[in-house]
């Protein structure tokens, strides 16, 4: 696997105080995290092991969106969205900006409790540099059997990693959509969630076949593959419980921007938006509970 990270520069050991474990840090990627509000970036040595023997969990947003200066003076880009709703205090999030070539290498996987991949705005099926790496990573994140949450197109490209198919579907789905929870998960009943759950949508490409031994979670009438499990330890949602209406308008006006849909759909879709309230708070406990309290794993 080709990862392109920045220079190695000497480490400047200090004490963390938010967290109250001892960092080190690498000064290139020092001025990077602080000034886009993510978490520092450890070194992989002795102080980052340490801060692992603390019991200090640590987690990373595979960034594969670009931000625009909206969302990032708004939001913190869609690292900060992810960190606001799936991050606890004491918790370390760190974040790698996939299509610029940013991956975890090898020394620092492990150190990982969990992953989240992001949306974006870039073909699933399609063969980058950049997509193919990061399949080659999600396939060892599998042997590994690391967590792994993939949202959008995220959820396409974990599920393309370990076998499914991935293409473009009929039309765009951009909206309010409720989807059916599939009644054989034992784990939605454990956290008392409803039959249907409401999400917002924003994809024209979808997972079309599942990949051998997965299960099919939920659906909806628009998208066979709303959602589904791997293991115990992967899982892909389509839609976006990140999202608020607030972001989905402002993505609507950036995919005008790139030609991407016409201003007279866009036009009729924030004419139709009304006021939606997506099921945020549910989401936000499934998702949670899959990263991190291995809710899954009661039923295998």
């Amino acid at each position: 696997m080709k990862i392109r990270r920045g220079k190695k520069e000497r480490a400047n050991m200090e004490i963390g105080r938010e967290f109250g474990h001892c960092v080190c840090r690498s000064e290139t990627s020092l001025t990077q995290r602080e000034r886009d509000g993510s978490s520092l970036f450890l070194s992989v040595g002795t102080f980052w092991r340490l801060e692992r023997g603390m019991g200090v969990k640590r987690f990373a947003v595979l960034l594969c969106a670009q931000d625009s200066e909206y969302m990032k003076s708004r939001y913190g880009g869609y690292y900060g969205v992810f960190k606001g709703m799936l991050g606890e205090e004491g918790e370390v999030w760190d974040v790698y900006r996939v299509p610029a070539g940013e991956l975890p290498d090898d020394g620092e996987i492990g150190l990982y409790d969990g992953f989240v991949i992001t949306g974006s705005c870039n073909d699933a099926h399609g063969d980058d540099d950049w997509i193919c790496e990061l399949i080659t990573l999600l396939k060892k994140l599998d042997s590994m059997k690391k967590k792994v949450l993939g949202i959008c197109f995220g959820h396409q490209i974990l599920g393309r990693a370990l076998g499914g198919k991935v293409g473009r579907a009929e039309s765009w789905d951009i909206g309010l959509t409720t989807i059916q929870l599939s009644p054989s998960s034992e784990h939605f009943s454990s956290l008392k969630l409803p039959a249907q759950l409401s999400v917002i949508q924003c994809h024209r490409d979808e997972l079309m076949e599942l990949p051998e031994k997965a299960e099919l979670m939920a659906w909806s009438d628009k998208t066979g593959i709303e959602m589904f499990r791997y293991g115990d330890h992967m899982m892909g949602i389509q839609g976006h419980p990140e999202y608020t209406p607030d972001i989905l308008l402002h993505l609507i006006d950036r995919l005008v921007l790139r030609d991407l849909i016409t201003e007279s759909y866009a036009d009729d879709l924030k004419a139709n938006m009304g006021a939606w309230e997506p099921d945020r708070e549910a989401w936000e406990r499934l998702c949670i509970s899959f990263l991190k309290g291995g809710f899954l794993r009661s039923i295998l």
